[in-house]
Protein backbone atom coordinates (compact mmCIF):
# COMPACT_ATOMS: atom_id res chain seq x y z
CA UNK A 1 0.00 0.00 0.00
CA UNK A 2 1.33 3.48 -0.89
CA UNK A 3 1.85 6.18 1.73
CA UNK A 4 -1.14 8.01 0.28
CA UNK A 5 -3.30 4.90 0.51
CA UNK A 6 -2.18 4.26 4.09
CA UNK A 7 -2.95 7.86 5.05
CA UNK A 8 -6.42 7.60 3.53
CA UNK A 9 -7.09 4.35 5.38
CA UNK A 10 -5.99 5.88 8.69
CA UNK A 11 -8.20 8.91 8.08
CA UNK A 12 -11.13 6.63 7.29
CA UNK A 13 -10.49 4.61 10.47
CA UNK A 14 -10.32 7.76 12.59
CA UNK A 15 -13.51 9.08 11.04
CA UNK A 16 -15.34 5.83 11.76
CA UNK A 17 -13.96 5.62 15.30
CA UNK A 18 -15.24 9.13 16.02
CA UNK A 19 -18.62 8.28 14.52
CA UNK A 20 -18.98 5.09 16.55
CA UNK A 21 -17.91 6.84 19.74
CA UNK A 22 -20.46 9.60 19.14
CA UNK A 23 -23.22 7.05 18.62
CA UNK A 24 -22.23 4.97 21.65
CA UNK A 25 -22.08 7.98 23.98
CA UNK A 26 -25.26 9.50 22.56
CA UNK A 27 -27.14 6.23 23.11
CA UNK A 28 -25.90 6.11 26.70
CA UNK A 29 -26.46 9.75 27.67
CA UNK A 30 -28.51 11.45 24.97
CA UNK A 31 -26.99 13.55 22.20
CA UNK A 32 -27.31 16.87 24.03
CA UNK A 33 -25.44 15.49 27.05
CA UNK A 34 -22.43 14.50 24.94
CA UNK A 35 -19.78 17.08 24.10
CA UNK A 36 -17.30 17.06 21.25
CA UNK A 37 -14.61 16.93 23.92
CA UNK A 38 -16.19 13.74 25.33
CA UNK A 39 -16.11 12.05 21.92
CA UNK A 40 -12.53 13.11 21.19
CA UNK A 41 -11.37 11.83 24.58
CA UNK A 42 -13.13 8.51 23.98
CA UNK A 43 -11.13 8.01 20.77
CA UNK A 44 -7.91 9.48 22.13
CA UNK A 45 -7.67 12.44 19.75
CA UNK A 46 -7.98 16.19 20.14
CA UNK A 47 -11.18 18.18 19.87
CA UNK A 48 -9.58 19.88 16.86
CA UNK A 49 -9.23 16.49 15.16
CA UNK A 50 -12.96 15.91 15.63
CA UNK A 51 -13.65 19.31 14.04
CA UNK A 52 -11.40 18.42 11.11
CA UNK A 53 -13.75 15.53 10.30
CA UNK A 54 -17.17 16.77 11.34
CA UNK A 55 -19.02 20.06 11.57
CA UNK A 56 -21.39 18.70 14.24
CA UNK A 57 -22.18 15.72 16.47
CA UNK A 58 -25.18 14.94 14.25
CA UNK A 59 -22.90 14.67 11.24
CA UNK A 60 -20.66 12.31 13.22
CA UNK A 61 -23.65 10.14 14.16
CA UNK A 62 -24.49 9.64 10.49
CA UNK A 63 -20.91 9.23 9.23
CA UNK A 64 -20.97 5.45 9.63
CA UNK A 65 -24.08 5.39 7.45
CA UNK A 66 -22.32 7.50 4.82
CA UNK A 67 -19.39 5.09 4.94
CA UNK A 68 -21.69 2.10 4.48
CA UNK A 69 -23.32 3.78 1.49
CA UNK A 70 -19.94 4.34 -0.13
CA UNK A 71 -18.85 0.76 0.58
CA UNK A 72 -22.00 -0.67 -1.03
CA UNK A 73 -21.05 0.98 -4.32
CA UNK A 74 -17.41 -0.10 -3.99
CA UNK A 75 -18.31 -3.73 -3.23
CA UNK A 76 -20.83 -3.81 -6.09
CA UNK A 77 -18.07 -2.75 -8.50
CA UNK A 78 -15.81 -5.52 -7.13
CA UNK A 79 -18.35 -8.34 -7.55
CA UNK A 80 -17.84 -10.79 -10.48
CA UNK A 81 -19.04 -9.28 -13.75
CA UNK A 82 -21.14 -12.35 -14.61
CA UNK A 83 -23.00 -12.36 -11.28
CA UNK A 84 -26.67 -11.35 -11.66
CA UNK A 85 -27.19 -7.72 -10.63
CA UNK A 86 -29.58 -8.40 -7.75
CA UNK A 87 -27.36 -11.15 -6.32
CA UNK A 88 -24.44 -8.71 -6.37
CA UNK A 89 -26.56 -5.96 -4.82
CA UNK A 90 -27.78 -8.18 -1.98
CA UNK A 91 -24.22 -9.28 -1.23
CA UNK A 92 -22.93 -5.69 -1.33
CA UNK A 93 -25.67 -4.41 0.99
CA UNK A 94 -25.73 -7.28 3.49
CA UNK A 95 -21.94 -7.21 3.84
CA UNK A 96 -22.19 -3.70 5.30
CA UNK A 97 -24.79 -4.64 7.93
CA UNK A 98 -24.06 -8.29 8.76
CA UNK A 99 -22.20 -7.53 12.03
CA UNK A 100 -25.36 -5.92 13.45
CA UNK A 101 -26.66 -8.72 15.65
CA UNK A 102 -28.97 -8.80 18.60
CA UNK A 103 -27.60 -8.60 22.12
CA UNK A 104 -29.10 -9.04 25.58
CA UNK A 105 -30.14 -5.36 25.68
CA UNK A 106 -31.55 -5.30 22.15
CA UNK A 107 -34.92 -3.75 23.05
CA UNK A 108 -33.35 -0.98 25.11
CA UNK A 109 -30.81 -0.35 22.34
CA UNK A 110 -33.59 -0.13 19.74
CA UNK A 111 -35.54 2.40 21.80
CA UNK A 112 -32.44 4.54 22.39
CA UNK A 113 -31.57 4.39 18.69
CA UNK A 114 -35.08 5.50 17.73
CA UNK A 115 -34.76 8.51 20.05
CA UNK A 116 -31.36 9.39 18.61
CA UNK A 117 -32.58 9.15 15.02
CA UNK A 118 -35.59 11.30 15.90
CA UNK A 119 -33.33 14.25 16.77
CA UNK A 120 -34.05 16.95 14.12
CA UNK A 121 -30.35 17.61 13.47
CA UNK A 122 -29.70 13.88 13.02
CA UNK A 123 -32.71 13.49 10.72
CA UNK A 124 -31.32 16.25 8.50
CA UNK A 125 -27.97 14.47 8.26
CA UNK A 126 -29.69 11.12 7.59
CA UNK A 127 -31.56 12.71 4.67
CA UNK A 128 -28.29 14.04 3.25
CA UNK A 129 -26.60 10.65 3.73
CA UNK A 130 -29.44 8.85 1.91
CA UNK A 131 -29.17 11.23 -1.04
CA UNK A 132 -25.40 10.79 -1.26
CA UNK A 133 -25.62 6.99 -0.94
CA UNK A 134 -28.29 6.83 -3.64
CA UNK A 135 -26.18 8.91 -6.02
CA UNK A 136 -23.13 6.68 -5.35
CA UNK A 137 -25.17 3.52 -5.91
CA UNK A 138 -26.71 4.92 -9.10
CA UNK A 139 -23.20 5.44 -10.49
CA UNK A 140 -22.11 1.93 -9.44
CA UNK A 141 -25.19 0.30 -11.01
CA UNK A 142 -24.62 2.33 -14.18
CA UNK A 143 -21.00 1.15 -14.34
CA UNK A 144 -22.08 -2.46 -13.89
CA UNK A 145 -24.89 -2.37 -16.45
CA UNK A 146 -23.20 -0.31 -19.16
CA UNK A 147 -25.63 2.56 -18.72
CA UNK A 148 -24.99 6.08 -17.43
CA UNK A 149 -26.00 7.67 -14.15
CA UNK A 150 -28.41 9.87 -16.13
CA UNK A 151 -30.33 6.83 -17.39
CA UNK A 152 -33.56 5.86 -15.68
CA UNK A 153 -32.63 2.22 -15.01
CA UNK A 154 -29.74 2.76 -12.54
CA UNK A 155 -31.69 5.56 -10.86
CA UNK A 156 -34.71 3.30 -10.31
CA UNK A 157 -32.55 0.41 -9.06
CA UNK A 158 -30.75 2.68 -6.58
CA UNK A 159 -34.05 4.17 -5.40
CA UNK A 160 -35.54 0.70 -4.88
CA UNK A 161 -32.45 -0.47 -2.96
CA UNK A 162 -32.56 2.66 -0.82
CA UNK A 163 -36.27 2.22 -0.05
CA UNK A 164 -35.85 -1.48 0.73
CA UNK A 165 -32.90 -0.84 2.99
CA UNK A 166 -34.81 1.96 4.72
CA UNK A 167 -37.74 -0.38 5.38
CA UNK A 168 -35.43 -3.08 6.77
CA UNK A 169 -33.62 -0.59 9.03
CA UNK A 170 -36.89 0.87 10.31
CA UNK A 171 -38.19 -2.61 11.17
CA UNK A 172 -34.90 -3.59 12.83
CA UNK A 173 -34.81 -0.38 14.88
CA UNK A 174 -38.25 -1.26 16.26
CA UNK A 175 -37.27 -4.90 16.82
CA UNK A 176 -33.47 -5.22 17.12
CA UNK A 177 -33.79 -8.74 18.50
CA UNK A 178 -33.75 -10.14 14.95
CA UNK A 179 -30.81 -10.43 12.57
CA UNK A 180 -30.50 -7.33 10.41
CA UNK A 181 -28.76 -9.31 7.67
CA UNK A 182 -31.66 -11.80 7.49
CA UNK A 183 -34.16 -8.96 7.45
CA UNK A 184 -32.37 -7.26 4.55
CA UNK A 185 -32.26 -10.53 2.62
CA UNK A 186 -35.99 -11.00 3.18
CA UNK A 187 -36.72 -7.49 1.88
CA UNK A 188 -34.62 -8.05 -1.23
CA UNK A 189 -36.16 -11.47 -1.84
CA UNK A 190 -39.57 -9.79 -1.92
CA UNK A 191 -38.30 -7.07 -4.27
CA UNK A 192 -36.75 -9.64 -6.62
CA UNK A 193 -40.01 -11.59 -6.66
CA UNK A 194 -41.80 -8.46 -7.84
CA UNK A 195 -43.48 -7.78 -4.49
CA UNK A 196 -46.30 -10.31 -5.01
CA UNK A 197 -49.59 -9.66 -3.25
CA UNK A 198 -49.22 -11.33 0.18
CA UNK A 199 -52.83 -12.53 0.03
Amino acid sequence: MTDGGLRERKKRETRLALSRATIRLALERGLDAVSVEDVAAEVGVSERTFRNYFASKAEAVVAAQVERGQRIGEVLRERPADEPLWDALVHAVVEQFEPATAGPDADRYGAALQRLLAEPAVQHEVFRAHATAQDDLTAAVADRTGTTADDLYPQVVAAVVSAGLGAAMARWTRDPGQSLGSLIRDVFDQIRAGLPDPR
